[in-house]
């Protein structure tokens, strides 16, 4: 199936992004066209953890041209042998600050919208608004069941993962063309149900059984 792009081309690149983004360039599949539509592109990331760590320095030296990231959350030192946007120097800094930072050393021509505050449901509409696609990083089922309703309510495409030990799961999920997270998980399952299960059960895991024992 094909689907209609996000966005439309900026109107040019200048030549600094010529030279930096040259390798896409000289990609068919990406081109001109492919590199000017990333750089109108704003993509937001939801945690700037384990998952939204890799996924912002990506999007960034990609030549996204709007990067914005939630966190409310401090860099611990328990947090850099994973969390790899930040560094010795960050902890204690509050995450969503270290990963602009971060971001403008990776790549200095990207804007990043720093949202240092939780996600719920008084303003999560209001920040997905201002994005043409969500990057779902958080750890949590209550927020990623919100930030899927607040995707189908905006009609917006999210990325999801999900990882756990060795075992990790990542789809994309746009009610327009297709079924959204909650149409193939209906409720989460119980407090604490991932904590009793076996070593090798995923997060996702947990949302298969929840909704197999409906």
């Amino acid at each position: 199936m094909s689907l209609p792009p996000l966005v439309e081309p900026a109107a040019e690149l200048s030549i600094d992004e010529v030279r930096r983004y040259s390798r896409h360039l000289i990609i068919p599949d990406v081109g001109m066209t492919g590199q000017k539509r990333l750089k109108n592109a704003k993509v937001l990331v939801i945690g700037a953890g384990g998952l939204g760590s890799p996924a912002l320095l990506y999007l960034a030296a990609a030549g996204v041209g709007t990067l914005g990231v939630v966190d409310f959350d401090e860099v611990d030192e328990s947090n850099l042998q994973r969390q790899v946007i930040h560094g010795q120097s960050d902890i204690g800094k509050r995450k969503a600050l270290s990963a602009q930072e971060s971001v403008a050393e990776v790549n200095p021509l990207v804007n990043v919208v720093v949202h240092d505050e939780r996600l719920d449901n008084g303003n999560v509409l209001a920040i997905f608004e201002q994005y043409d696609l969500i990057v779902d990083g958080t750890d949590n089922f209550a927020t990623r069941y919100m930030v899927n309703d607040a995707a189908v309510l905006l009609g917006k495409p999210y990325v999801w993962g999900s990882i756990y030990r060795f075992d990790g799961q990542a789809s994309v999920f746009w009610a327009e063309h297709g079924p959204c997270y909650r149409c193939l998980y209906p409720e989460p399952p119980p407090p604490g149900w991932c904590r009793r299960v076996p070593k090798a059960a995923s997060s996702a895991s947990c949302a298969r059984a929840s909704a197999r024992s409906r």
